[in-house]
């Protein structure tokens, strides 16, 4: 067995003494007037911690970084990156570090996360989340990103397994034996999304429940739940509508095989108003308690879902 690196065994020790954060949503702009007027009277929000979006606040200076600065007195924060490339052939981008390390000092999140992906090519930004090749070459080239990441932050990094829509036929590792090896390899932790491994089950056709007992339930630190969309002969993860009831099945399955894990609410299209997502994360609740939610229906939709946003013109 390698012996682990300085860096690797903080990592390690730092995940494994990650609390259960309780049950939050996503800080979305939408919901902005409503969070501060509630900061400002002193009633509480029904959330016990938020998730922010790294680059919707990363050279943000105006109103957003403002109601970030208000939210960290009082709730939990942790930060949620969708543009590490972690998984790319390029360089890491350390101009995007720098920035996520100094937003990371006035946030002084729980946790930074990112995913298991790749997100670009020769300098090109795709915008989204795709899938990687599952080989042990692969798997050593994530591994001495990971180990340079956690040494620039100074602290563990968290990856989450993304929703995909196709597989590489030369990959020999399931998802889960990727994720099990590379936890072991840097100390990193993982964020289990439900909903995700509801999706690609289905794409792919592999036993979701199968997958998440195969997970390194002992280095899953968050989960997150969201409403995917009906395309057919596909799920697409669009975060735009209520957890379904096989998801939720999911979760409770996850809670029981981790211990418990902090549980986050991913909406970002067609965002109901704070009090009905507050409502539907309450959800999670009763699933611990041994309530499934009967929402047997996966929706139809023509949404646009990102959860990062332009803020001038969320404000016009």
């Amino acid at each position: 067995m390698t012996k682990l690196t300085q860096t690797q065994q903080f990592a390690a020790s730092a995940i494994s003494k990650l609390g259960n954060l309780g049950f939050g949503v996503g800080l979305r702009s939408q919901h902005y007037p409503y969070i501060m007027s509630h900061l400002d009277q002193g009633t509480p929000l029904g959330v016990d911690w938020f998730e922010i979006i790294s680059e919707n606040y990363i050279d943000n200076h105006g109103y957003g970084r403002y109601v970030l600065d208000k939210l960290k007195e009082q709730y939990p924060l942790v930060m949620h990156g969708v543009s590490m490339n972690i998984g790319s052939s390029d360089p890491l981008n350390f101009e995007y570090l720098s920035k996520l390390k100094t937003l990371s000092e006035f946030v002084k999140p729980q946790l930074i996360s990112d995913h298991l992906c790749w997100t670009g090519l020769a300098g090109l930004n795709s915008h989204d989340l795709l899938p990687m090749p599952l080989t042990d070459e692969s798997l050593q080239h994530v591994i001495r990103r990971i180990d340079q990441v956690q040494d620039f932050l100074e602290r563990p990094l968290v990856l989450e397994n993304p929703s995909t829509y196709l597989e590489f036929q030369h990959s020999t590792l399931t998802e889960s034996e990727f994720f099990c090896e590379l936890v072991k390899a840097t100390g990193c932790g993982m964020l289990l999304d439900v909903n995700n491994v509801f999706v690609s089950g289905f794409n792919h056709g592999f036993n979701a429940e199968q997958f998440i007992h195969e997970l390194p339930h002992e280095h899953i630190v968050q989960i997150h739940l969201a409403g995917p969309s009906d395309c057919g002969d596909c799920l697409i993860d669009t975060h735009d509508q209520p957890v379904p009831e096989k998801v939720w099945q999911l979760y409770q399955l996850a809670q029981s095989l981790t211990g418990g894990a902090s549980t986050l609410l991913e909406w970002d299209a067609n965002i109901p108003s704070f009090p009905e997502l507050v409502e539907e994360l309450n959800k999670a609740k009763l699933v611990l308690e041994g309530h499934i939610p009967q929402q047997d229906t996966v929706s139809k939709t023509n949404a646009i879902s990102t959860p990062i946003v332009n803020e001038r013109a969320e404000l016009l």
